[in-house]
């Protein structure tokens, strides 16, 4: 496919009409034309968005990666309070996704979707700013080990919650976009650039945890000296950074259409397959209604093929002799007839939901690493010499584990499969296949961590009014347990964004992303909920509990090992499902191996 393009130029050359090839996945340019190959897209606009992410990232963790210090030392909430109110918080990010990504599939494009959501998250960074600098902070210079602040009014508390909560809509609504925005750069029917999109996901993920190194290190240094406010500062100039950097690449970018509401789109089908259900079907397809070409009834989509599963959903796209007599008059009622490849559409999204709900209890280990690590390694040993190790700043491992598995993955452990596999056209180890892996190796993690735990515990005064570095075990015993859930993170995140970037249909993208996102959200609430579970049971019979105010008297050994069972049960559950899913297969694309064979070694 090619367009004409008339270039005029002021030689002798002038009036010449020069051919330049078009994209084949049917993305636009900001002005709605069909988007020219060699000027838009591509590893230009691909790393703008990277730096973008970047930037984001860095304020984003900015204020999650020590929020759970914040509540404790200044808003004066206790371990698990605190530890609940971080999960809530990060899982209401992940929820606000869902809704950027209705939006962006629907009606405004990603595009635009990122661009407003961003502006939310920056007036959001801002009012923390402004909230922890003149009302939260008082006295001076409260807020570290040492000083306490004082107690707070109704409203000031509720200006933060109002400002954390704008940074969780803001932050929320962006990111599934921008991750599919990012892949939008590079056209998958292009065998080089198809290339290209595979690879943007590790670099984007890879991309998201060097942005947070800034804010693990640095950042997490003087926030926690209490320069509180300086750190939420720091997070809005980035933010805001990176807000303008975003709009700088407008002109390169491109742009896939909206599609319209997909809940009507899923209604139809399941409104037509329910008055359908009493009659009758013979075997194969000749009575399935269907569009003539090979575009799908989502304007610009591809044609989704048809497959056997989910057989009760084919009456919504059964022809009976009245359906022939509305369509001779013009198209049919889609409340009544369904083509084909719009039942396929609501096929694709039951298929996934098993899988997606295996991936929920690996983000409940996830996100530990960003309330119950801390509180752990505050506990610990966190000098050298007259140096304090802020206690987040342990994360830097696991940002400098996904970094190297990233490497180690591409340059190593992918091309050593594909050699192993010997199949032409082999991609290696397989989306389903490295999300399991991801799941053993988060099984490991909890176990390092418990067992830290229990070193931990056995030089620790239990006497200890105030106990943060009551044991004598060095908080460098925590990294192991930090490099392994990077190392899971690359290969249960990156390859769950690839997975459901591709398992989608074309007008659901972004919606593919969000599930990613509602998973690590889903994940938080359960964490929550396992944790105000466990204390109820355990701290019965007057007992302090598993995970008490003084971690020296509870046992978080046993709530890490709890997760490891729990997950371990889960990867059982996982494989049986990776072994039933069938991929999507679009009309007009080459489809390689059969995901039968793919997970054959799941």
């Amino acid at each position: 496919m090619a367009c004409l393009v008339i270039m005029r130029k002021e030689d002798k050359y002038k009036g010449e009409e020069e051919e330049e090839d078009c994209t084949l996945d049917g993305t636009v340019d900001f002005h709605g034309q069909p988007a020219i190959r060699e000027r838009s897209g591509q590893w230009v606009a691909g790393i703008v968005i990277l730096l973008n992410q970047g930037l984001a990232t860095l304020a984003f963790f900015g204020v999650g990666v020590n929020l759970v210090l914040f509540l404790t030392r200044v808003l004066q909430q206790d371990n698990a309070e605190a530890a609940n109110s971080v999960s809530k918080w990060t899982g209401t990010v992940y929820i606000f996704s869902l809704v950027g990504a209705f939006l962006s599939d629907s009606y405004w494009g990603r595009y635009k979707t990122c661009a407003i959501f961003q502006v939310i998250f920056v007036i959001g960074l801002i009012s923390l700013s402004l909230a922890s600098h003149l009302f939260l902070l008082n006295p001076r210079g409260c807020g570290d080990l040492t000083t306490k602040c004082g107690s707070h009014s109704s409203w000031e508390i509720g200006l933060f919650y109002l400002s954390i909560y704008m940074i969780a809509l803001g932050n929320g609504g962006y990111q599934p976009n921008i991750a599919t925005f990012g892949a939008d750069q590079f056209d998958e029917e292009d065998p080089k650039e198809g290339l290209s999109k595979v690879a943007f996901f590790s670099y984007f993920y890879l991309a998201l945890n060097l942005g947070s190194l800034f804010s693990n290190t640095i950042l997490g240094y003087f926030e926690d000296e209490g320069m509180w406010a300086l750190g939420f500062w720091a997070s809005a100039a980035s933010a805001f950074s990176g807000l303008i950097l975003f709009l700088g690449g407008t002109s390169r970018y491109r742009h896939f259409k909206p599609t319209g509401n997909p809940l009507s789109r899923f209604c139809q089908v399941i409104g037509a397959a329910a008055k359908n259900w009493r009659v009758e079907m013979p075997p194969g397809e000749e009575n399935l209604y269907d569009v003539n070409d090979k575009e799908s009834s989502v304007s610009g989509a591809r044609k989704i093929l048809h497959t056997d599963g989910f057989k009760f959903l084919d009456r919504a796209a059964y022809i009976t002799p009245r359906d022939l007599n509305n369509q001779s008059q013009g198209r049919p009622n889609p409340w009544r007839l369904c083509p084909i490849s719009q039942v396929e559409e609501v096929k694709c999204i039951l298929r996934l939901l098993p899988i997606w709900l295996c991936t929920i209890l690996y983000s409940v280990v996830f996100t530990q690493m960003a309330s119950l690590f801390v509180e752990q390694g505050a506990a610990m040993k966190c000098t050298i010499s007259n140096f304090r190790i802020p206690p987040a700043s342990m994360s830097s491992f696991d940002i400098l584990s996904v970094a190297l598995f990233i490497f180690f993955y591409r340059r190593v452990l992918d091309p050593l499969v594909s050699q192993i596999k010997k199949k032409e056209g082999s991609k290696g180890l397989t989306e389903l296949q490295r999300m399991g892996i991801g799941l053993v190796i988060a099984i490991m993690a909890m176990v390092a961590a418990g067992i830290v735990e229990c070193f931990r515990l056995k030089y620790a005064k239990k006497d200890c009014l105030h106990c943060e570095g009551s044991s004598s075990l060095s908080i460098f015993w925590q990294v192991p347990q930090y490099a392994l859930i990077g190392a899971s993170e690359v290969f249960m995140y990156v390859g769950q964004l690839e997975f459901f970037n591709a398992q989608t249909p074309d007008g659901l993208k972004s919606f593919g992303s969000a599930l990613c996102m509602t998973s690590i959200s889903l994940g938080n609430y359960v964490s929550s909920l396992l944790v105000t579970m466990v204390m109820k049971i355990s701290t019965e019979d007057h007992m302090p509990g598993w995970i008490p105010g003084n971690l020296n008297r509870g046992h978080l050994d046993r709530f890490y090992f709890l997760l490891a069972a729990l997950t371990s049960v889960d990867l059982v559950v996982y494989i049986a499902c990776a072994k039933w899913y069938k991929n999507i297969k679009f009309e007009g694309k080459f489809v390689g191996n059969s995901e039968e064979d793919e997970l054959s070694d799941v």
